[in-house]
This record gives C-alpha cells, structure tokens and sequence, in this order.
C-alpha cells in the first residue's frame, strides 16, 4: 500500500517566534445630538466612510415612538492610517458622553493558523504528486482521493479564520451610537403623561378581558347549578309540607 507522505501538525510549526504582533482593537462612541441633526450626523458618518479606507459593517436609525427616544448606530471598520481622520469627523457630530477603548492580541491565533496553513498546503500538494505517480494502484488512488478531499477542506477552513482574523487585527473597529438631548420641563412632563395614560389604557384592557374571560368561563356553571338546584328545592319543600301533622281546633271545656 502507499505511504501518504507529509504530516500535518497542530500549533506553531518549529520556528522562530514571530516579532510582529496582531491586535484587535476597538473605539467605541456614544455621541448626544440634538434631535433634529439626528439623521444628518448618522448620515454624515456613512459618508465620510466612503471618502477613506473604511467599510459599514451594520447602520440603524430609529425614529420617536411613544415609549422610546430617536437613537442610531454604525459599526464600520477603517485602516489605521485613517484612524485620525474618522475620529476628527466624529467629534463634530455632537457631545461625546462615552469613549471606550479595547484591544486584543491575536498574535497567537494568527501565527497558529498560518502554521496551519503551510502545513496543510505542502501535504495537499504532496496527495497531489502520488496521486500523479503511474505506479499508483485503484485502491491507493482512492485512499489518496479520499486524504485530498479532507485535506482541502480542512485547507478552506484555515484560510476563513485566517481572512477573520485579519480583517480584525488589519483594520481598527469602530462602533458609534447616537441618542438625542431630551427636553426638559414640560416637554418631557407631557411625554411621562402620555406615556402613562398609555400605559393605563394597557392595564384597563387586560383587566376588561380578564374579567369577559371569567364571566364567560362562569355562566355554563351557573345554568348547570340552577336547573340542578331548582328540582331539588321543589322536592323538599313538598317533602317538608308532608311531615308537618295536621292539627284539629282544640273545643273548650266547660
């Protein structure tokens, strides 16, 4: 039988160290705005994006309901060399309330999946030489076909992590959430009331289906009980009037 030749090996592959390091890291920015530039500062990120090296991950706006603000957001990714330019945009939309800084380092994961990769890549290519061999037999041919299809898929699932964890450790993440200045005073007094009125309308209708539901649920029973109880009442009532004794009029004495 053929020997596969080659060995794929877990982990760092027998080397040197590598001096360069890989760091996710992310910016994190919650932004006040007044509500009427809402949608211009959302916007206005959006665009700048395309003026940069940076890509829109995920964007939201939401308008004013009865029981919410008006907020957005935008997850985006950008080239460290326009990192600046982008937080510079940024600090011109509104007050910044909250910045949060994270980093990570992925060097580990990223020289193990290279390591991978190498590995996997010279052991496909030697399946790929024995199976060219003329000395090959059906049945290696097969073994060998069967060792090449793993091995591949193995190989794409190695070259997937590794394009995640570049876009991660290549490009800087960053999230930006917008809410708005709510008023004070009367405007948002009037905002509670609403809220409230609307709140009790919610609890007064469930309290309504409540009790239909429990009248409903009671009348069949209440039907049952009188048809069953009134025979019952007219039976001892005769019964009753037939023990009482009847009594004749006593006569005096003279």
């Amino acid at each position: 039988m053929m020997q596969f030749e080659g060995k794929v090996e877990d982990g760092i592959g027998g080397g040197a160290a590598s001096p360069q390091h890989y760091v996710a890291e992310l910016h994190a920015f919650e932004i006040i705005t007044p509500e009427s530039d809402l949608r211009n500062s959302w916007e206005s990120v959006v665009a700048f994006c395309d003026t940069i090296q940076c890509e829109i991950i995920s964007s939201s706006i939401t308008a004013r309901t009865a029981g919410s603000s008006p907020s957005g957001k935008i997850s985006l990714r950008v080239a460290p060399p326009d990192l600046a330019k982008l937080l510079g945009e940024i600090q011109k939309l509104g007050k910044i309330v909250q910045h949060t800084t994270e980093r990570e380092d992925r060097t580990d994961a990223v020289v193990d999946t290279e390591a991978r990769l190498k590995n996997l890549t010279a052991f496909r290519d030697n399946l790929r030489a024995m199976l060219a061999k003329p000395s090959a037999t059906v049945k290696d041919l097969i073994e060998i076909q069967q060792q090449l299809t793993e091995t591949q898929s193995q190989l794409d699932s190695e070259t997937a992590k590794r394009k995640i964890l570049a876009n991660e450790t290549d490009k800087i993440a960053v999230a930006v959430s917008f809410r708005v200045n709510e008023p004070r005073g009367g405007g948002q007094g009037l905002v509670q009331i609403w809220d409230a009125l609307h709140d009790s309308g919610i609890v007064l209708a469930g309290s309504t289906a409540s009790l239909i539901t429990v009248v409903v649920a009671v009348i069949p029973w209440l039907i049952v009980i009188v048809l069953v109880l009134w025979p019952l009442r007219r039976t001892w009532r005769k019964l009753r009037r037939g023990r009482v004794p009847s009594q004749s009029p006593s006569k005096a004495t003279p």
